[in-house]
Order: C-alpha cells, then sequence, then structure tokens
C-alpha cells in the first residue's frame, strides 16, 4: 500500500473544503451575526473559520461533526471580534434619524455583546451556542464534552451576569 503523495491529498483537501464551504457557510455566517450584530463583521468571521481549516496541519485528526465544529468555530472567532472592538460601532446615515427608542435598542444590543464577550471563552461559547444557536443543554454537553450539570450552571450564571450587566447598562442597581 502507498502514502498519498502532496500532488494528490492536496487537491482532495481542498475538495472537501470547498464542499464544506458550500455546505455550511449560510450556517457560519448566521452564528457569526448573531454574536457580532454585524454583516461585516460576520463575513470576516466565516473567512477566518475557512482559512483556519485550510491551514490545518495535514496531520491533525478529522473533523468528526462538521456542524458542530463549524458553529463552535464560529462563535468562537465572532466572540474573538467582539472582544477586540475598541471603539462603538458607527451608525450609517440614514434618510430619516432613528428615534431615540431604535437608538436604546441598538445601545442595548451593543451593551449585551459587549457583556457577552466579558465572559471567560468556555462560558460564552456555551450561552451562545445554548441562546443563539438554540441547541439544548444535552446537545451542548455532548458537543463539549462535559456534564450536564455544567452546563445547566454555566447557562444560570451567564445570564444571571449578562442581566447584572445589562441593568447596570441601563441605570439600575445591580
Amino acid at each position: 500500500m502507498r502514502s498519498a503523495t502532496a500532488e494528490e491529498t492536496i487537491p482532495a483537501l481542498i475538495d472537501g473544503l470547498e464542499q464544506l464551504f458550500r455546505t455550511y457557510h449560510g450556517l457560519v455566517f448566521r452564528a457569526a451575526y448573531r454574536v457580532t450584530g454585524n454583516a461585516t463583521d460576520a463575513e470576516d468571521v466565516l473567512q477566518t473559520v475557512f482559512m483556519r481549516l485550510m491551514g490545518r496541519d495535514g496531520t491533525a485528526a478529522p473533523v468528526e461533526n462538521s456542524e458542530r465544529y463549524l458553529c463552535r468555530a464560529a462563535i468562537n472567532a465572532a466572540l474573538d471580534v467582539v472582544r477586540a472592538r475598541r471603539t462603538v460601532e458607527s451608525v450609517p446615515l440614514a434618510d430619516s434619524h432613528p428615534g431615540r427608542e431604535e437608538l436604546e435598542r441598538g445601545e442595548l444590543r451593543e451593551c449585551s455583546r459587549r457583556a457577552l464577550a466579558s465572559l471567560n471563552p468556555q462560558t460564552a461559547e456555551i450561552f451562545a451556542l445554548r441562546f443563539f444557536e438554540g441547541y439544548s443543554n444535552p446537545e451542548i454537553a455532548r458537543m463539549l464534552g462535559v456534564s450536564l450539570v455544567r452546563v445547566a450552571v454555566t447557562v444560570h450564571r451567564a445570564r444571571r451576569q449578562l442581566q447584572k450587566e445589562i441593568r447596570s447598562y441601563m441605570g439600575g442597581t445591580t
């Protein structure tokens, strides 16, 4: 049995990556968009996720569940983008000026994103998988290889922490 040469394996890897992209680019974009709230950032995350896949070492273990792997990769890359933001997103000019309520909703969404990004990475990932991607606690436990109790406690603590951050933003007591 002969081993495959680089000339044989590279096209196969590219074909596999192209198929993954065709199948899952929408999932990756949507997951990133739900975390970042910005289409441009979501597109950057999409590109980052697939570039990272392309750059994987040929000896790396194959991805067992592509959908879950890519969803997690998108969430983590999107959280990195939100954490890296140094200034508040600019609001595009429109023909009509947004009302106060619209501005407050936008500010609240941005506050929520920043609060999510302030959580430790696994807590933020679990929260995003639960509330942005709609996975159940047992599914998340299986995906991450942790106990169901750990997922439930993490979700509870993350919700409390985010509520505290949002209340503080809204001028309420913590």
